[in-house]
């Protein structure tokens, strides 16, 4: 039996999962997290053997959480979760420690095969985005803005996008306010901004948020 946990700041979409996949009789759902936080705290009392993570999420995403699951606790395997195939973060995820990098217009099949291949100890990653990092590693004068910022940089860039501040981001990040401040200036000056609002638009049209996604008081 693959003991799975969904994570997924959405309910519908965890609901969806847990209907169809808790049916599959060699799966059973342990878990359900809708943040990166609360992911990294079940995954701790759960131990499940493959987590089903959504990569856009209000607090500190999937990006952070997939890295802290997959650092703390190596036994459990990551499946990124993307809206689109032409998402920005695959690369990310990989190098944070995922397992594994699958849409969510993907057939159950598919999920399932996901699941098992990554419980068995292989890689796996659909079609589509696949097909994406080849043309990516191919044509190698292409190259995103987002290439050149760090990990860290990441993470700060997706939270100051959700209207987090300065000391919400530090201590979630657990970082100094003055280390946060030199990642914020970091990112206006690789991306080519100026401030807060222009950070955040970067990161809308670059689809590493929604739109509509409600800011953090």
């Amino acid at each position: 039996m693959i003991k799975v946990m969904l994570v997924d700041d959405h309910q519908l979409i965890r609901s969806c999962f847990r209907d169809v996949l808790g049916k599959h009789p060699e799966l059973k759902i342990v878990a359900e997290a809708g943040n990166g936080e609360e992911a990294i705290h079940l995954v701790r009392s759960h131990r499940p053997d493959v987590v089903l993570m959504d990569v856009s999420m209000p607090g500190i995403g999937g990006l952070e959480a997939t890295r802290r699951i997959s650092q703390s606790f190596p036994a459990t395997r990551v499946i990124a979760l993307t809206m689109y195939g032409d998402d920005p973060f695959p690369v990310r995820l990989l190098e944070a420690g995922a397992a594994g990098y699958i849409t969510k217009g993907s057939d159950i099949e598919e999920v399932i095969d996901a699941i098992k291949s990554v419980h068995d100890g292989t890689e796996y990653i659909t079609q589509e985005i696949a097909q994406k990092l080849a043309i990516t590693c191919i044509n190698k004068k292409v190259q995103s803005p987002l290439e050149s910022i760090t990990p860290r940089e990441m993470q700060v860039l997706l939270m100051v996008a959700q209207g987090f501040s300065n000391a919400e981001i530090s201590e979630r990040l657990c970082l100094s306010p003055k280390t946060t401040c030199t990642h914020r200036y970091h990112l206006y000056e690789k991306l080519g901004v100026s401030n807060d609002v222009e950070l955040t638009r970067f990161a809308i049209r670059h689809g590493l948020i929604e739109e509509d996604i409600p800011a953090t008081a």
